[in-house]
């Protein structure tokens, strides 16, 4: 009998939740690890004098942590998630089945999809309830950098295993993306404080387009046009990712 694409994602995806809550350390960056550098991100900003650019550390903490949940319980968790299943033949033997390549990097990435937009929306609540913020300005736009931002780090997280020869390297190997996101993309450092030159350079970046998506949609103050520069900017990452993993991605283990 056959099956329909949202029945095969679904069974890989019960499937990787199964693993998902099994492996230990994978369970604790997907859940854990957002909330607790959320918190510390909380403090720092704090101490940045972000009033003076009309911001609190607050609204700073809760829309860079989006991205921070995305970068963790996304990208960080998926790298070694394929890696792992691409060593063990998981992949080899998905496609021998019925489901397209693009099926099978989806319902592998669904468990930990779920799991962020979970986190989201719980953080997003507990911002307007319980952190003193006001509810979304333009939460189309909010909205908007969430529908971005989980398949850009779905397809660099796939793109990152190129270069990941083992589930131990992935530490290493997703850590350039890390480091840069959250030293340049707005997730700790408000770019509207940085120079004038090396904000332009930061809104370059992979994440610096859904984080800015995410601001605007809580903050407001967004015109279109910067809306649009946002949307091209992801969208520019998004193609290259993808690309890059149409080409060079290894459904096999590395020899």
């Amino acid at each position: 009998m056959s099956t329909t694409t949202m029945t095969r994602m679904a069974a890989l995806g019960r499937a990787e939740a199964t693993l998902l809550w099994r492996n230990r350390s994978a369970a604790f960056t997907a859940l854990a690890m957002p909330l607790v550098m959320i918190y510390a991100m909380h403090a720092t900003t704090a101490k940045m004098g972000v009033g003076r650019v009309g911001m609190t550390a607050t609204a700073v903490s809760v829309t860079g942590g989006i991205g921070m949940i995305l970068a963790f319980a996304v990208y960080a968790n998926l790298v070694p998630a394929y890696v792992t299943r691409r060593d063990e033949l998981v992949l080899k033997r998905l496609r021998t089945g019925e489901p397209t390549d693009l099926e099978i990097l989806a319902g592998t990435a669904l468990p930990s999809v779920v799991v962020a937009l979970a986190q989201c929306a719980v953080l997003v609540v507990a911002g307007t309830a319980m952190l003193d913020l006001s509810a979304p300005r333009r939460p189309e736009v909010l909205l908007l950098g969430v529908v971005l931002g989980i398949p850009l780090m779905v397809a660099c997280a796939a793109a990152t295993t190129i270069v990941t020869r083992s589930a131990e390297v992935a530490q290493l190997t997703t850590m350039p993306l890390w480091l840069v996101s959250l030293a340049g993309s707005g997730l700790f450092i408000p770019l509207e404080i940085m120079p004038h030159q090396l904000a332009d350079v930061c809104r370059l970046l992979p994440m610096t387009p859904v984080v800015d998506l995410f601001r605007a949609g809580f903050l407001g103050g967004a015109g279109a046009m910067r809306v649009v520069r946002d949307v091209l900017t992801a969208g520019v990452w998004l193609g290259l990712a993808g690309w890059s993993v149409r080409r060079w991605f290894r459904w096999e283990p590395r020899r």
